[in-house]
């Protein structure tokens, strides 16, 4: 029997596209938030005979009590690093796999190494980051490592949108912390602390050079998983464009700004002040207009180029919809591989990944 699948921010911008995209492949998730009238009116607009439960962070014991054993919670209240923890204890605490739609360094640090060991425990499955961010790099990154063969020992990655893009309010306030924080990377075999955006490359995108900064993803976790022996991961972010190098600057220079007493606390109350989170995203035919294209490369240990592989499709917010549908109807039917903190990789296998990205709408382009 299938477990049932909750949605808990469905009320947010990603979390009603996640919700409308269950219920186009026949799902009846159930829908959790805490405001009760957002809630009842957004049940209407689905046609009703939808089951609702109110639920609040501020209130841990009200989002345990969404989900039960073999359930699967899906979270999309952001940003995680504020709000996160308490939909990932809930799925600890009461047995129910999860899967969020975070693209947050810090949290995905924190699902991996805090909440992974003790998923692995309680015999679920937690698969963070399981969106756009950064779903399509580490298919792209696992694709190219396997056509590369056994001499690969690095993988780049990379990110770029296409067409129009515009960020919902809650990508807007994850990025503004992500800038603040200390950030990671895979090398040498291990992973290590960095700051952000620390290095900078250019990819060849559609027959144009095209730069990006580095950004810590679930990528530096889940590829060494996928090959034995490989020795450094990049993941790098091409939304930017001309402002790659600008950031990097930045990042340089607030990596010792924010070390001063209090830094990070008036940070953190001016992105609260200017920066809020679910303030809606853009419409339907705004994100017809945008696209992605992801690039992964993996490389030997002389730096010889072995393997290049192209993805490209739909905009970000629809693709972290479809994937986030897609993996929970997965688990829900038992077809997670494993416990603990998952990479999409080892979560699902490689080619049943692919299969699920391309139903999202991001293919081999």
């Amino acid at each position: 029997m299938a477990g049932r699948i909750v949605i808990f921010g469905a009320t947010g911008y990603t979390g009603r596209l996640t919700v409308e995209a269950l219920i186009a492949r026949g799902a009846r998730p159930v829908l959790a938030a805490r405001d009760p009238v957002k809630l009842g009116r957004l049940a209407d607009e689905l046609g009703g005979d939808i089951e609702t439960q109110i639920a609040d962070v501020s209130r841990p014991e009200s989002v345990r009590s969404l989900v039960d054993e073999g359930d699967v919670l899906v979270a999309t209240v952001g940003p995680f690093a504020k709000w996160g923890e308490a939909a990932a204890r809930a799925a600890i605490a009461q047995g129910a796999h999860y899967l969020d739609s975070t693209g947050e360094p810090p949290f995905i640090r924190r699902v991996f190494e805090e909440y992974g060991p003790e998923a692995e425990r309680a015999g679920i499955g937690m698969v963070t980051a399981f969106g756009y961010d950064w779903v399509p790099g580490n298919l792209a990154g696992a694709l190219a490592l396997r056509e590369a063969g056994p001499e690969a020992v690095r993988v780049d990655t990379g990110y770029f949108a296409t067409g129009a893009s515009d960020f919902s309010g809650g990508t807007k306030a994850s990025l503004a912390g992500v800038l603040t924080e200390p950030s990671f990377a895979f090398r040498g075999g291990g992973l290590r602390t960095v700051r952000s955006a620390d290095r900078h490359r250019k990819f060849v995108v559609r027959g144009r050079e095209m730069p990006a900064v580095t950004v810590g993803s679930s990528e530096h976790f889940a590829l060494p998983r996928v090959r034995e022996g490989l020795r450094d991961v990049n993941a790098y972010l091409g939304w930017f464009g001309s402002l790659s190098r600008p950031m990097q600057v930045f990042s340089a220079v607030g990596s010792v700004a924010f070390r001063a007493p209090g830094s990070r606390a008036a940070v953190a109350k001016l992105t609260d002040r200017f920066v809020r989170g679910s303030t809606g995203g853009p419409s339907a035919e705004e994100r017809a207009r945008a696209g992605s294209h992801i690039v992964g490369e993996a490389y030997d240990a002389g730096g010889r180029r072995l393997s290049e592989v192209h993805l490209s499709g739909a905009d970000g917010y629809s693709f972290t919809a479809g994937m986030l549908a897609w993996g929970a109807e997965q688990a829900a039917t038992g077809k997670l591989r494993g416990s603990g903190a998952l990479g999409p990789v080892d979560a699902f296998g490689v080619d049943e990944l692919e299969t699920g990205a391309r139903e999202a709408g991001i293919a081999r382009a």
